[in-house]
């Protein structure tokens, strides 16, 4: 069998999606792409994602089963210096928690807040 790697997807939810997906092209400097949901439960809009590329592809959901919030699941952005994308939260209405930051030999993360109280990082290798 093949490796995977360990992240296939993930979802990053929100009580307002459109509040959510402004942060997020604010911060990361892209446009979320709206995709459907097979159930009809979730409004969902994708991060650009190459599936030729190492990562994960994931959205910000709208679901009536799950809801935002901080203590769980960390998801980390790459980035070419998380300096750059963390100047920009608080002015699109996020906080930063834990601003660059060394990690060693994996390079640099921030900490951050989004508009909908989750927490998420950004990580460079400079």
């Amino acid at each position: 069998m093949p490796r995977m790697n360990a992240i296939g997807w993930f979802d990053i939810y929100t009580d307002d999606l459109a509040r959510a997906v402004t942060f997020y092209e604010t911060v990361l400097g892209c446009t979320l792409e709206t995709i459907g949901d097979p159930t009809g439960e979730m409004q969902m809009r994708a991060f650009p994602t190459e599936m030729t590329q190492y990562g994960a592809g994931g959205a910000i959901s709208h679901s009536p089963h799950a809801r935002p919030g901080a203590g769980g699941t960390v998801v980390y952005f790459n980035c070419e210096d998380c300096a750059t994308e963390q100047a920009r939260v608080n002015e699109a209405g996020g906080q930063v928690l834990r601003p660059k930051f060394s990690i060693g030999e994996f390079g640099f993360v921030s900490l951050c807040q989004d508009s909908e109280g989750n927490v998420f990082g950004l990580s460079s290798l400079s």
